[in-house]
């Protein structure tokens, strides 16, 4: 081992990476922007407010002073249901993660327990929750507080408020089956976007994709062979995951044909999105570099690890541009709630995005520039 090849190697190495100033934008500044946008996120977890919905089916004097009772508590922040809809189809259909529904006969029962001194008279205020939601728990036993409180005040009698929990979705499911689509939509993601990188960045700059101009292969052959690569790929890992959730985790999933739909269009779209990369970024550490920029915030803000709704207004809208963020919510609507109209929604959305992409990387991609 010499000490003076290891050093000189260091020294060429450290020109390089200087000379290419993409690689040094997103190497040096792209952490600490990740740092400024992730500690936005988790800043002042303590004062976070948390949103619900209260549908008030009484609609009494009564029945609208718990409502300000719970708005006193400065961690929530209400909004009102229409007591004419159904609340857990409201629930589902606008993804909300709570809806607390006031019985109607609210007021009549606290009549009864205060005035008429009825020990008997109580009322049970509904939960209308979504599981998948990791924030929903920590609402409702803020609630549970507030009403225990209310219980208290009636000190040595039975209970008047009692919450009950219902779930929007028919099945029983856990945290691991809202993750498990996130993962998949994730990792078909990562390999197809390092993918498209690494293959064309690199041959790019050894030009080999040049020399490719000399041989019987053409431009869309070479395109669409590294597309059913990565697709045959993406599949082999999809498989691994499903797998493996269902043996180890037991998992409860519906696989219908919506799965590959969202896998070929998550595998069009960042393939297209590499071939633009290595276009804008020639040099194959540079691409990298770029991939990574994208990649790493939409693993984060596409709601894969955690809801979108735990992180402030101006990312929940930026995350609602980010293609994974379809992705996920496609998978998650088909896998889990059967929610064909949601899944076509998100499909017609990523589809029109990765045809967008991919027709971009397509013309970007030119023999003669290898």
């Amino acid at each position: 081992m010499s000490l003076q090849v290891i050093c000189a190697n260091l020294i060429v190495s450290i020109k390089s990476f200087y000379r290419e100033k993409t690689a040094v934008f997103f190497r040096i500044a792209f952490p600490v922007l990740l740092i400024l946008v992730f500690g936005t996120i988790f800043m002042n977890q303590d004062n976070v407010r948390l949103d619900f919905n209260v549908q008030d089916l009484d609609g009494t004097d009564s029945s609208a002073e718990l409502v300000k009772t719970l708005e006193f508590n400065p961690k929530f922040k209400i909004t009102m249901v229409d007591p004419a809809i159904d609340a857990a189809m409201y629930a589902r259909e606008n993804k909300l993660s709570l809806v607390v529904v006031i019985p109607k006969d609210y007021e009549s029962s606290l009549i009864k327990r205060i005035k008429r001194k009825d020990l008997k008279a109580a009322v049970t205020v509904s939960y209308i929750y979504d599981p998948s939601s990791t924030s929903v728990d920590t609402k409702m036993q803020i609630l549970n507080s507030v009403f225990a409180e209310i219980n208290q005040s009636m000190s040595g009698k039975p209970q008047f408020i009692t919450p009950a929990q219902t779930s929007i979705l028919k099945r029983k499911y856990r945290f691991i089956d809202f993750f498990v689509p996130g993962i998949i939509a994730m990792t078909v993601m990562t390999a197809s976007l390092f993918g498209a990188v690494n293959v064309n960045a690199e041959l790019r700059q050894k030009g080999v994709i040049k020399k490719l101009s000399t041989t019987p292969i053409t431009h869309t052959d070479w395109i669409l062979s590294n597309v059913l690569y990565q697709f045959l790929l993406s599949v082999i890992s999809t498989i691994s995951i499903l797998i493996v959730s269902y043996t180890v985790f037991d998992v409860s999933l519906l696989l219908n044909l919506w799965l590959p739909v969202f896998v070929v269009l998550d595998v069009f779209a960042f393939v297209g999105i590499g071939m633009v990369l290595t276009r804008v970024a020639k040099e194959a550490e540079s691409a990298a570099a770029a991939a990574n920029a994208i990649m790493f915030p939409m693993m984060f803000l596409s709601g894969t690890f955690f809801p979108v709704e735990m992180m402030p207004d101006f990312l929940q809208n930026f995350s609602r541009i980010l293609p994974l963020y379809y992705v996920n919510e496609g998978l998650r609507a088909s896998m889990i709630f059967a929610d064909n109209m949601v899944a076509l929604r998100c499909s017609v959305i990523i589809g029109v995005f990765a045809t967008v992409v991919f027709i971009l990387g397509t013309m970007t991609t030119k023999w003669e520039e290898g």
